[in-house]
């Protein structure tokens, strides 16, 4: 053991606070959602795969469960700052070594949604330039730019990274109000038809299939918390941020599926998206509003990817931070740049393994679109909603066990139905997954995927524990983000550290 004052040291061990207000806040959020992308995509993927008509009320349904979740959330946020929210809300609430597990679930969730992204960004882009220059390229020449821009603006202030989504999350916002308002304009047989908002066409055979879309468009929501620590008054930014997000994606996603049915007729929604997919909008906007609308639109679509990229890859790179300045994962990790105070290691990291993914699915030929973006995208959704259970139920025994002054509602009435609403989804999403990955019945991937969750979390619980003996001093410290020992030293060596190193 050293006893040596800790030197100062060259690096921070906080991220840049007071960078951040709630509009920037909402668009890392939206951004991960990618709007044009789940409207364009998931929306159709929806009518074909289930044949149901109710993807529009099935949004509402989820937004409106998602903000009974967010009651409790947003409450225990005001007394939990730390960057890794799911990891540090976990362990408080269900205890350390879940809360380890949790955060090795979330790793490996993120990953897949940000990684995955780069099949899409290539799938997309690739068809536009071929049309416009005549050049036939590969589509990971695209998913390479992406990634370039994507791991630079990742080592930059996080005020330039939300600048930039902000201009990219508007345009593709605009476009999708544009072509909404027009298929509104435009009702197939002349008559404006209200049969896909009905109520009851959430029930039936493949209505747990609508559900599980339905919440898979919303993944991203939660990273609002993520941000707690670089916020503006964090106490009413966070929670400004989590309602306005969801109410925007919520009624965006059902405004722009009700209008696609209305343009095609709700009894023809289900063809047409079987027939012609994720180009039915654009489709449906070239016949409405010209070419060069829809061209606009498909420039969109490629950029929402970019945003959501650069969204998710800021929320990985926070969540690695989280986890090295407690000593949960190797201390480098949990440095920042004393120049932009973002999160260096966690950052370099990440855009490492999305090179390694790229380049890997280039020399192997796999399908960039349906292997890489859909598989990955739905299975890292799959892990975002088992976090969300876990952090309701954490969020209910931690109030249980401190009060903290919140009201009745917010501590135990809230996060009690939410516990009960999510834990019905996520058995609707299992239940339906092979349908949602759109596999085969001899399939192994419905069932590997929860079982590889399943074995990151208990790998991680089995970490905590190590560090439970091993550690102790770490180990007590898991959790206390901001507070956490290491951090308040701002060092790597500090007192309560000594002779703890990873």
């Amino acid at each position: 053991m050293n006893d040596r004052p800790a030197r100062p040291s060259p690096v921070s061990q906080a991220l840049a606070s007071d960078r951040l207000g709630a509009s920037a806040v909402v668009f890392f959020v939206i951004s991960a959602a990618t709007p044009l992308t789940v409207v364009a995509g998931v929306v159709t993927t929806g009518y074909a795969t289930t044949g149901l008509i109710g993807i529009p009320v099935a949004f509402v349904f989820v937004a409106v469960v998602l903000a009974l979740f967010s009651v409790g959330y947003v409450a225990m946020a005001r007394h939990v700052a730390i960057a890794g929210a799911f990891y540090g809300f976990v362990s408080r609430g269900l205890g350390k070594p879940f809360g380890v597990g949790a955060s090795w679930i979330a790793l490996l969730s993120y990953n897949l949604l940000q990684v995955g992204l780069y099949g899409a960004a290539g799938a997309a882009a690739a068809p536009l330039v071929s049309e416009w220059f005549g050049v036939e390229l590969a589509w990971w020449v695209f998913a390479l730019v992406s990634w370039l821009v994507v791991a630079v603006l990742g080592l930059q202030h996080v005020d330039i990274n939300g600048k930039v989504l902000a201009v990219l999350l508007l345009a593709e916002v605009a476009v999708i109000m544009v072509y909404s308002v027009s298929n509104l304009a435009n009702p197939a047989g002349g008559e404006v038809t209200f049969d896909t908002l009905a109520p009851a066409e959430l029930f039936g055979p493949g209505a747990g299939a609508i559900l599980a879309l339905a919440v898979l468009g919303f993944t991203g929501f939660e990273s609002s918390v993520v941000f707690s620590e670089e916020v503006r008054n964090p106490r009413r930014t966070i929670a400004v941020a989590t309602y306005v997000s969801l109410a925007a994606i919520g009624g965006l996603y059902a405004f722009a599926s009700w209008a696609m049915s209305v343009a095609t007729g709700p009894e023809n929604i289900v063809g047409e998206s079987r027939s012609q997919s994720s180009e039915l909008l654009f489709t449906l906007a070239n016949s409405q509003l010209g070419n060069g609308l829809a061209t606009a639109g498909r420039v969109l679509f490629v950029t929402s990817i970019l945003a959501a990229m650069i969204s998710f890859h800021n929320t990985i790179a926070r969540y690695m931070f989280a986890l090295g300045r407690e000593r949960v994962l190797p201390a480098v990790l949990g440095r920042t740049s004393p120049r932009t105070g973002s999160p260096v290691a966690g950052s370099v990291i990440q855009s490492a393994v999305g090179l390694v993914v790229i380049g890997l699915f280039a020399l192997a030929d796999w399908d960039p679109l349906v292997h890489l973006f859909y598989w990955g995208g739905t299975s890292g959704g799959l892990g975002i909603l088992v976090l969300i259970v876990a952090t309701s139920f954490a969020v209910g025994l931690f109030f249980a066990r401190q009060p903290s002054g919140e009201n009745l509602w917010r501590r135990l009435i809230a996060p009690a139905l939410a516990s009960i609403a999510v834990l019905v989804v996520l058995v609707l999403v299992l239940a339906n997954f092979g349908t949602l990955l759109g596999t085969p019945p001899e399939s192994p991937l419905p069932w590997l995927v929860p079982t590889i969750y399943g074995l990151a979390g208990l790998a991680g619980v089995l970490w905590a524990l190590v560090l439970r003996i091993r550690r102790p001093l770490v180990y007590a410290a898991i959790g206390l983000g901001a507070k956490s020992p290491a951090s308040l030293t701002g060092s790597a060596s500090g007192e309560e550290y000594r002779g703890t190193r990873l």
